[in-house]
C-alpha cells in the first residue's frame, strides 16, 4: 500500500526532529573530546544548521534518484 501524503509529511517532520536532537546530543558529547567547548545556545544553532544542510542533501538525492528511476 502507498503511503498517504499526510503520513509522508508526518514521517518527514519526525525525521527532522529526531535528526536535530541527534545532532545536538552528539555535539554535546563529542565536542569536548576534541577540546571544543560550546554553550547550549551554540549547540542548538549548529544543530539547526546541520539540520538544514541534511534536509537539502536529502531533497537533492531524492530528486536525483527519482530522475534516475524515470530514465530506466
Amino acid at each position: 500500500m502507498k503511503q498517504s501524503r499526510l503520513m509522508s509529511l508526518v514521517e518527514s517532520v519526525a525525521n527532522v526532529i529526531v535528526g536535530y536532537g541527534v545532532a545536538v546530543v552528539t555535539q554535546f558529547l563529542i565536542f569536548p573530546i576534541f577540546g571544543l567547548h560550546t554553550t547550549l545556545a551554540q549547540n542548538l544553532k549548529m544543530g539547526a544548521v546541520f539540520t538544514v544542510v541534511s534536509i537539502a542533501r536529502s531533497y537533492v538525492l531524492r530528486r536525483l534518484f527519482e530522475r534516475l528511476r524515470r530514465n530506466t
